[in-house]
């Protein structure tokens, strides 16, 4: 059961930044205004909520969720993500989080491999929920898609780069 203890400070910013990362990707690829911008970010919140109180929970997704608990933990994913993502387009912060999850993939298969079918299958999650949080093409009055064609093709990618 792998913990903070065994990753370096990077690595351990990288698998804060990656619940946040998963949900900003859905959002690059069909951004959908200020409200589903709102309801699409409220979901990655929804599934760190949902861990801390889940007493069944994986070992190392709840070491995620509880250090991003703390303000030392929200700092060091918020400074990590300003420093990768600042001044980017859509179209960039999609294609950065992408390659930011092969990475998690990546590390998590050396460093957490017990825990890293369950880890990349939340993160897997956060995406799938976030794309499904707002309809998209649609007006304030109805209508749209529940999940868009963007979105379908960047939760393939996303499950690509994370191997699930």
């Amino acid at each position: 059961m792998a913990d903070k203890s065994g990753f370096t400070k990077d690595e351990w910013t990288l698998l804060l930044k990656s619940p946040m990362i998963a949900g900003m990707a859905i959002t690059a690829a069909d951004p959908s205004g200020l409200w589903g911008l709102l309801k699409e970010s409220f979901a990655g919140g929804a599934a760190l909520t949902k861990v801390a109180a889940d007493p069944n929970a994986n070992a190392l997704i709840k070491a995620v969720v509880a250090d991003f608990s703390t303000s030392e933990g929200r700092s060091a994913a918020r400074d990590g993500l300003k420093a990768e993502f600042t001044d980017s387009k859509p179209a960039d912060i999609k294609t950065k989080s992408i390659e930011s999850l092969r990475q998690v993939s990546t590390l998590l298969a050396e460093k957490a491999p017990a825990d890293a079918a369950a880890f990349k299958g939340w993160l897997r999650q956060i995406s799938q929920s976030s794309a499904e949080a707002a309809t998209e093409g649609g007006s304030l009055f109805g209508g749209g898609v529940q999940v868009s064609d963007a979105e379908k093709a960047t939760l393939g990618e996303i499950a690509s780069a994370l191997g699930v």
